[in-house]
């Protein structure tokens, strides 16, 4: 079933680089993104063994990720067909091919259990996104942000192969081992692993693939690529392409647990994680790009992802739930916010007035989506960042507590800035109120729902994978 989940979007792909008509490119799109989903739900009924000589497999942590990325893709593909309709046919090509085969480099990082096959398809993830960064190419702004993406994003990924040269290095003092790279077999040799290696291994890893997760200070093209990429690019990067890169560092982690260095790893998780967002906060404040401060949001959030996981705990579990709900208010985020940028042609939060008169439906989710994203209740968000705060506190770190609380408080402020007066006032004269298509409000309104249902209950069987992905990231 994994080799299926992976294959599908690749041939996918290359069926609508071949197909002549627009019609016949969203059909694949839609329809591998439907079978992919039910093949995902398959995994959660019956979960798949390992493939390709254990290579390939799903923990709790892959499965969710897998999940969020699957369901993701088919509200993206379903968006995207009100969005594109005045794009120009080549770039749409490009554009459903690489999409799909994005779709198949995030199955791949999710399923890996080879440290090696996780950094095929992390690298595989930059290359598939890249032409989507580029979708508008007319604007020098966009080859400047791709280039920007291309650039640090494989510097990053350079850094991470060493890190994984480091742990295979790690792993050569003990036992001798066929496959020394895989997963199941570095935790279970944990105690004869290297510290030494495995600590430089591991910080290695963190500064790669951080840099693709956007941890601060590596975070640098991130604010470029979402920002100028078209928004159910944005909305992939943001809420599936983050949590790839996120799971890399936690793979990362669990085998440096597994060697007795799990506190030299929840440390750095914790620093990092203060750091990013501190500067996420700093940079969303006063910020006049409408996609320009989500992405800062992005930020923001990944650094409490690294967070929950390095405080451990109950925090972990946090984090688990936390990477869902980010990726639902931020899918919801960058789908209003296309629809804004495609009435008002502009980003700028000056500019644009008027929203809730001017487009109702965008105008609600759009506040939707800043109630959830700032963590108020009842929404998801507000459940997992409590979830977070009060393991942190329990623990005794109350510093780092405030310190949070302190930075929540300076995004709420500077979110509320700027799309509370973005939405208000009176819309540019001689602007009716526009009618709003199905597709370009129902994929954000679903989003929105399941954020706001996420906050009032989480279903018994989310509860379990995300207790058991908690265990995993030390929880």
């Amino acid at each position: 079933m994994i080799s299926f989940l992976v294959l599908l979007p690749v041939a996918a792909g290359l069926a609508a680089l071949a197909a002549g008509s627009r019609l016949r490119r969203d059909a694949l799109s839609l329809v591998a993104a439907a079978l992919h989903l039910l093949g995902v739900v398959r995994c959660w009924v019956h979960p798949p063994s390992g493939e390709l000589g254990g290579m390939l497999g799903l923990d709790a942590p892959g499965l969710l990720f897998l999940t969020i990325a699957s369901v993701l893709f088919l509200l993206t593909a379903v968006y995207g067909g009100g969005y594109f309709a005045r794009a120009d046919p080549r770039a749409l090509r490009i554009y459903a091919a690489c999409s799909l085969f994005f779709l198949a480099s995030m199955t791949l990082v999710c399923s890996s259990r080879h440290l090696g096959l996780l950094w095929v398809g992390i690298e595989a993830t930059t290359l598939a996104t890249a032409p989507l960064v580029y979708f508008h190419r007319s604007d020098p702004r966009v080859l400047e942000a791709t280039w920007k993406y291309l650039v640090l994003c494989s510097v990053g990924i350079a850094v991470a192969l060493l890190g994984t040269f480091f742990v295979a290095i790690a792993a050569a003092y003990g036992p001798p081992e066929p496959t020394p790279l895989l997963l199941e077999s570095l935790l279970a040799r944990g105690p004869t692993l290297s510290a030494p290696w495995i600590k430089g291994g591991f910080l290695l890893l963190l500064v790669g693939y951080g840099t693709k997760m956007g941890l601060a200070p590596l975070h640098t093209w991130l604010p470029d690529a979402h920002s100028e990429a078209p928004a159910p690019v944005s909305a992939l990067l943001s809420g599936a392409l983050l949590n790839c890169a996120f799971l890399g560092v936690l793979r990362g982690a669990q085998v440096c647990a597994a060697a007795g260095a799990g506190g030299f790893a929840r440390e750095l998780l914790v620093l990092l994680g203060l750091v990013s967002v501190g500067i996420g906060a700093a940079c969303i404040v006063g910020q006049n790009d409408l996609k320009r401060m989500l992405a800062y949001s992005s930020v923001e959030h990944m650094g409490i992802l690294a967070l929950g996981v390095g405080l451990g705990g109950g925090a972990a579990y946090g984090a688990m739930l936390h990477g869902l709900n980010h990726s639902l208010a931020k899918g919801l985020l960058f789908f209003a916010a296309g629809n804004v940028v495609l009435s008002y042609r502009t980003r700028s939060i000056d500019a644009v007035r008027g929203v809730l008169r001017r487009l109702p439906a965008s105008g609600v989710l759009l506040l939707a989506g800043f109630l959830a994203i700032t963590g108020l209740p009842p929404f998801g968000v507000f459940l997992s960042e409590l979830t977070i705060l009060n393991a942190a506190f329990a623990q005794g770190r109350g510093v780092v507590a405030l310190l949070l609380l302190a930075f929540l408080s300076i995004v709420f402020i500077g979110m509320a800035k700027g799309i509370l007066g973005l939405v208000q006032g009176a819309p540019p004269e001689g602007t009716p109120r526009e009618r709003e298509s199905p597709v370009a409000v129902g994929p954000p309104a679903l989003l929105a729902t399941a954020a706001l249902a996420l906050g009032v209950f989480v279903p018994g069987f989310l509860d379990r994978l995300l207790e058991q992905a908690a265990r995993i990231a030390g929880g």
